[in-house]
């Protein structure tokens, strides 16, 4: 049986806002997410096998453990009986780098369950669906689908199809950041702003006067970090400079490929060993 092809796209946060502080726990939040032209590769196939096979490939495959996401997605499907005893060979192409804020892992369950409901693999209410992914990861509902997002405080997705347009140069220093250090870590708090979704969140007047509350910790913990958004904030023709998630990932974001370009080169000048790329909001 042939490989089927499925792109696992990596997020970006546009904004992030933490609402309340949630002991021991993940903060209660709110984030305009977008996604970009740039992904792991998952090939997938249903096999003879006693068990699912997944395996890793890649720049970043390594350390990848066995409590990863495409697991944790395969073994709560199997609980559930939904696939009814099928099972798959998987591998994955790892372009997108680990503890990045890129959503990675977290993507390539929600790509593998897209594929699953398309092929009608499995057959699955909205909301048994959706408390599978809450179980998956905090981001994996988000990639099931792959455009604009607002995340209200109550965890509500709202999908917009504006397309932004936006060129970005994504880097990534070489450490990452621990997710729930860093929301241990951060004191901000604000009211709710999305608890009224509208297409105009995405305008990039309210992206260039959005802020990402984690940043703060991650700076305090990283110093390095710090200095990387400086320098990224001096680079020309930009409209802003933001950590997604909890990093360690810095976007800088364009509106033209030349200037996005043009920056890529200026950094590359800087910082010879830390990992970038162009790509572009789809």
């Amino acid at each position: 049986m042939k490989f089927f092809k499925i792109k696992s796209y990596a997020k970006l946060n546009l904004s992030l806002n933490v609402i309340k502080k949630v002991p021991k726990k993940l903060h209660i939040i709110e984030s305009l997410i977008t996604f970009i032209n740039f992904y792991d590769l998952i090939y997938i196939r249903e096999t003879k096998a006693l068990k699912h096979k997944i395996k890793f490939f890649g720049k970043f495959s390594k350390n990848i453990t066995k409590n990863n996401t495409v697991n944790k997605l395969l073994n709560l499907l199997d609980e559930q009986g939904v696939l009814k005893g099928r099972k798959f060979q998987i591998k994955i192409i790892k372009n997108i780098p680990q503890k990045s804020g890129l959503g990675g892992g977290s993507m390539n369950a929600s790509s593998i369950a897209k594929f699953f409901l398309r092929k009608k693999i499995i057959n699955l209410s909205k909301k048994k669906l959706s408390n599978i992914m809450k179980s998956v990861g905090s981001d994996a509902e988000l990639g099931m689908n792959f455009n604009n997002t607002i995340m209200s405080k109550t965890g509500k997705l709202t999908i917009k199809q504006k397309k932004l347009g936006l060129y970005t140069l994504v880097v990534k220093p070489n450490f990452g950041c621990s997710t729930r250090t860093i929301y241990s870590k951060t004191k901000e708090q604000t009211r709710p702003k999305y608890n009224n979704p509208k297409s105009s969140f995405f305008s990039i007047k309210n992206i260039i006067n959005s802020n990402n509350h984690l940043e703060k910790a991650a700076f305090i913990l990283n110093p390095k970090l710090k200095k990387l958004k400086l320098f990224l904030s001096s680079l020309p023709n930009s409209i802003c400079v933001r950590m997604t998630g909890s990093g360690s990932c810095m976007v800088v974001y364009y509106l033209s490929k030349k200037k996005a370009l043009k920056g890529l080169r200026l950094f590359k000048k800087k910082y010879k060993n830390y990992w970038c790329i162009i790509s572009k909001t789809i």
